[in-house]
């Protein structure tokens, strides 16, 4: 029997036990002695969120195929029992065999979100591996970082051994395969890793050198060892219908934030939006076959029992099978008393009808992305979407049953101005209007038109990587101005106004495109106490400043800055597919309040089509 590695009276003092007893339906179980590898799965947040992740599930499935390999699952320790595993000297240990993280072959680390950076060392502290990776010795695991935070992995650089550029079912087999030959050879750790990074995707940081100039930009990137590679070329999974994908996902027990079976339907898009990074990172567009989704979608709901479906993609309306697949989807979870879940979709009369066919019964809000309240700034950011088009859709969607709609946007955008701020009160308002034109007798009730405003974060990879950010008493004046405008409105009492933390957003922009430098701020700002950081209660941007100030890092250096576009970029040796080239084209095009036309209607020279099986094939 599998004894726990927490005591009963642990358990009992936590919350949430179940965090961490492992057992779940569909989790793998295999026999320690008879596999080579070793793998632990990282999430560096809470257990709920981590268990919501397709990625881990993904990579859980395709190392447990493999005879040689265990892989188990690890997620942060939520403070209550952190505290109690410091103070008890007890190991971080995995859900499936409750064996120290310390005893495994590798940590991998899926890094999707930047306020997590602080738990990644969480992690490495309370597994009792060494934080920096020239520390570690032969008996210590790989640590491997991978995820769209690894496009600019330098903030983190010296505590990763490996970072894995790009989509994980291309190159691990060949990473593990050289893991098994490495293991039995006798060699040492630095061999190892100069074998790993002669393997297309992987970077090595402790084979590479930056110098500065005087004024703290990057004077030079380049590598130190013959095995390292000048560029990191993006890996790209091409074959999409074949590849890897979880029929059985384990099932948590405990509700995860989004307690559903997930079935990704296609990667990319074909959108263009300047301020996105994954809408470039993740080109190109590559859609699944509708067959293989149906008899995907049949089998996770058999070996799951989970309640809801839900499809997995940056734009859902642009699959070019969504409406045979919908079809199929109700009649199936009809069946089953399955709901089904459609985010990402766009507001046009398409997506409207296929929402009306999967919510007939229950109208549960819908959500829309406007992202900027004013045509100029939308024509900046390349949204591709008018005013008449979210009024129509808007009318369309209260015609159809539906009265509350949520309305996301940023505020701090390049070139925005105090009409743009205001206009995204004005948009809340048209669209209210947009609900009162309808018979009185046709309503449900008042409508409820939800604004959000997030603040914008440049974003490596995305035309707008060289912005300045707002600081963060400016960020909070434009959202006062949004917050007036509205109580100015006539349906002010049809709109409610949320908007994001400020000081999170500063963090989260530094750390976004933050250098080597910043790593240095990043512990110091862990060792004081910072911890959990996506999370407002336990968020302490006062640790944070406490350590620029002590280490004597301007952190205004990487918010209010802007970057001129010949400036050499910390991430600049790593090749996403789309080039440096068509983004200064598109910040170009930006400033001109340009709009680049979408991948389907033309051809912008991206540089991604070189992947063949895209959207594009040349470029």
């Amino acid at each position: 029997m599998r004894k726990l590695a927490l005591s009963d009276e642990i358990l009992l003092e936590i919350e949430k036990p179940a965090r961490y007893i492992g057992n779940e339906i569909n989790s793998v179980m295999k026999n320690k002695n008879e596999v080579d590898i070793r793998f632990a799965m990282c999430f560096p947040d809470v257990y709920e969120i981590g268990m919501s992740h397709l990625g881990i599930q993904i990579l859980y499935d395709m190392f447990n195929r493999r005879e040689d390999t265990w892989c188990e699952r690890v997620y942060s320790p939520w403070p209550d029992l952190d505290a109690i595993m410091r103070k008890e000297n007890i190991p971080l240990f995995a859900l499936e065999s409750q064996d120290n993280i310390k005893d495994f072959d590798f940590l991998g680390i899926t890094i999707q979100y930047e306020m997590c950076y602080t738990n990644i060392l969480q992690i490495l502290d309370l597994s009792q591996i060494p934080l920096h990776a020239s520390d570690r010795s032969e008996d210590d695991p790989i640590v491997m970082g991978g995820g769209p935070c690894a496009y600019n992995p330098e903030p983190l650089a010296k505590f990763f051994d490996i970072f894995y550029i790009g989509e994980g079912e291309t190159v691990f087999d060949e990473l593990l395969d050289e893991y098994k030959i490495w293991k039995n050879s006798g060699k040492s750790r630095k061999e190892f890793l100069e074998k790993a990074a002669e393997i297309p995707g992987l970077y090595v940081p402790a084979f590479y050198d930056a110098e500065y100039n005087e004024d703290g930009t990057l004077a030079a990137f380049h590598p130190n060892n013959e095995h390292a590679k000048e560029t990191i070329d993006k890996q790209v999974v091409m074959d999409f219908d074949n590849v890897c994908y979880p029929k059985k996902p384990v099932v948590p027990f405990i509700k995860a934030t989004q307690d559903r079976v997930t079935l990704e339907i296609q990667r990319g898009c074909i959108r263009g939006c300047r301020f996105c990074q994954a809408g470039m990172i993740y080109r190109p567009t590559r859609e699944k076959n509708v067959a293989f989704l149906k008899e995907t979608a049949k089998e996770m709901l058999e070996s799951t029992g989970h309640e809801e479906i839900s499809l997995s993609s940056l734009s859902s309306s642009d699959y070019s099978k969504l409406p045979e697949l919908i079809d199929f989807l109700i009649e199936e979870c009809s069946e089953r008393n399955v709901n089904i879940s459609l985010p990402s979709l766009r507001i046009d009369a398409f997506s409207l009808d296929v929402m009306s066919k999967v919510q007939d019964i229950k109208k549960s809000s819908l959500t829309f992305a406007p992202e900027a309240g004013t045509q100029r700034m939308r024509n900046v950011i390349n949204k591709g979407l008018t005013q008449e088009d979210i009024l129509n859709g808007s009318f369309k969607a209260f015609q159809g049953g539906w009265s509350r709609v949520k309305l996301y946007f940023m505020l701090g955008l390049p070139t925005e101005t105090e009409e743009d701020m205001k206009g995204i009160a004005h948009l809340a308002e048209e669209v209210a209007k947009k609900y009162y034109e309808i018979p009185k007798d046709q309503r449900h009730g008042r409508c409820q038109i939800v604004v959000s405003t997030s603040f914008f974060v440049p974003k490596p990879f995305t035309p707008f990587q060289w912005a300045s950010m707002c600081k963060k008493e400016e960020y909070l004046e434009r959202a006062k101005i949004v917050k007036s405008e509205i109580r100015a409105q006539l349906n002010q009492k049809s709109i409610k106004y949320n908007y994001h933390e400020a000081d999170v957003t500063v963090l989260e922009g530094i750390l976004a495109r933050g250098d080597r430098k910043v790593a240095d701020v990043l512990e110091l700002a862990y060792r004081k106490g910072a911890l959990f950081d996506a999370w407002s209660e336990y968020f302490r941007y006062d640790l944070w400043m406490e350590a620029f100030e002590e280490l004597n890092i301007d952190p205004e250096f990487y918010t209010l800055r802007q970057r001129p576009l010949d400036e050499l970029l910390p991430w600049d040796f790593i090749n996403a597919g789309v080039t440096k080239k068509f983004l200064q084209r598109e910040w170009k095009t930006a400033m001109e309040e340009t709009v680049t036309p979408n991948c389907r209607m033309k051809c912008s020279g991206c540089g991604a089509g070189k992947y063949k099986g895209g959207v594009c094939v040349e470029g």
